[in-house]
């Protein structure tokens, strides 16, 4: 238990302190790609993916972890996937997003966290898990898509890592703006850590490493998997219900230690600060962290358990999540901000027509 407290808060620790600095939160990722076309964080992503990819295979190979993931639940991936790329538009932040932002102290952010922790419960523990179960029930034989093509994962991992590397070699060559910068207040490890932007591949890089930590770290305590957000939040909020230690894993400790991190990363910078946003918008944060929570179960996990956790170790489930995550975003984005500027845009020339 002591190792399993240790571990999982020190993990996420770490993992929590590089979120909030880098500010990679995955909605962000998607949202800027599909609005300003900036494809940056969502190349930062894939990098998470590739580079985890590599770790975990060798880890694998040497012994130390195994590959345990379940049939694929194609009807859960795709319609929760789709719910839950709406929903993190509206909650304004992907699962880890919520949790690291809460520990910006933004009240927005605790109502979408509680609102996620409650969608995830009440779909794998309470009134919705009939309906969940029912359509996760429906699965495919192949989990991995290394077994489906009958090849080697490390076929895989190579074809990924080429991929994204020439993209960010690509990225990298391009011609860099100059941004102009405040004097800076701290010097040396404080200036570096509290105060200078990160840049996005640097950050993923960061989260990658702390993502091939997390499989021997988790597994050492018995919970065979690495990073995972959903069912660790879901099972939070039942301890605080039912008081049932058993529910405690060392998932649930990596989200406290996320929490912490950020809040840590959030004082230093000078970043912390509670604030509190309109009705409106804190509705939406209240239905968009529910929607979040019931569409991570049924799509298996949330942007970080399927998007960056399971696509690194090539499910089909993993990397179909993505794509259906990306069009819930998509459809998120076109109601609540294209589709209004595009009216906002017509308006005037409409008045002016007709006068």
């Amino acid at each position: 238990m002591v190792q399993m407290i240790i571990t999982g808060i020190i993990c996420g620790l770490l993992l929590g302190f590089v979120l909030q600095r880098g500010r990679f939160c995955v909605v962000g990722a998607y949202r800027d790609l599909l609005i300003a076309r900036d494809g940056r964080m969502f190349l930062a992503t894939f990098i998470v993916i590739a580079i985890q990819s590599i770790g975990v295979f060798l880890l694998k190979d040497a012994g130390y972890i195994s590959l345990e993931a379940g049939p694929f639940p194609w009807a859960g991936t795709l319609i929760g996937g789709l719910i839950f790329g709406i929903g993190m538009v509206l909650a304004g932040g992907c699962a880890t997003g919520t949790w690291y932002r809460a520990g910006e102290g933004l009240i927005g952010s605790w109502v979408a966290l509680f609102g996620y922790m409650l969608g995830a419960a009440m779909s794998k523990f309470g009134v919705l898990s009939p309906t969940a179960n029912k359509v996760l029930s429906y699965q495919m034989k192949d989990t991995y898509i290394f077994q489906t093509f009958r090849v080697s994962p490390w076929l895989l991992v190579l074809l990924i890592t080429l991929i994204v590397g020439g993209f960010v070699f690509r990225e990298m060559k391009k011609p860099k703006i100059k941004v102009a910068r405040l004097k800076p207040k701290k010097t040396g490890i404080a200036h570096l850590l509290f105060e200078r932007s990160w840049h996005p591949f640097f950050t993923a890089l960061l989260v990658g490493l702390i993502a091939i930590l997390a499989w021997p770290l988790s597994e050492a305590t018995g919970r065979m998997h690495g990073l995972g957000i959903t069912t660790p939040s879901a099972k939070v909020l039942q301890y605080a219900v039912t008081g049932d230690k058993a529910l405690l894993d060392w998932g649930v400790f990596l989200v406290i230690g996320i929490f912490i991190g950020s809040f840590i990363a959030a004082k230093g910078s000078g970043e912390f600060r509670f604030r509190l946003p309109d009705k409106k918008t804190l509705r939406n944060n209240a239905i968009g962290g529910l929607a979040m929570g019931f569409g991570a179960t049924l799509a298996g996990g949330c942007t970080i358990g399927n998007g960056l956790v399971n696509s690194a170790i090539f499910t089909w489930q993993g990397w179909a999540s993505i794509v259906f995550f990306l069009i819930g975003t998509w459809v998120a984005v076109y109601f609540t901000i294209i589709r209004k500027s595009k009216k906002a845009a017509q308006s005037p020339a409409t008045t002016a027509q007709a006068s």
